[in-house]
């Protein structure tokens, strides 16, 4: 998971559930906390807009491995990662709820 702006981007398989429910319904929930004291966590209400452009794929796929990966390996697994049935999901929020420090 990435953000383009405004707009939460990941990337998931087309035959997943996830792209089941998303082409159902285009309303989604997401969820992202840090694990580890003080602790923090977002919750984003918003709707999806699935995209197929390669290009795109390739550059999103390559951002968010470089992000869980590390930069030196970005490219290797943005590669294995944007392959023919790979989807990009955008995610426009309407509502987002945060929160930080939750035990400080």
């Amino acid at each position: 998971m990435d953000l383009d702006g405004d707009e939460v981007v990941f990337t998931t398989w087309h035959e997943s559930v996830k792209v089941a429910n998303i082409r159902h319904d285009p309303r989604v929930g997401l969820c992202a906390d840090e694990k580890t004291p003080p602790f923090a966590f977002a919750l984003i209400e918003g709707t999806t807009k699935i995209e197929t452009d390669a290009l795109d794929l390739l550059y999103w796929a390559t951002q968010i491995a470089g992000r869980y990966m590390g930069v030196e390996r970005a490219e290797e697994y943005g590669r294995r990662n944007a392959v023919p049935g790979e989807l990009l999901v955008r995610v426009t929020p309407t509502k987002v709820v945060a929160k930080k420090n939750i035990s400080g």
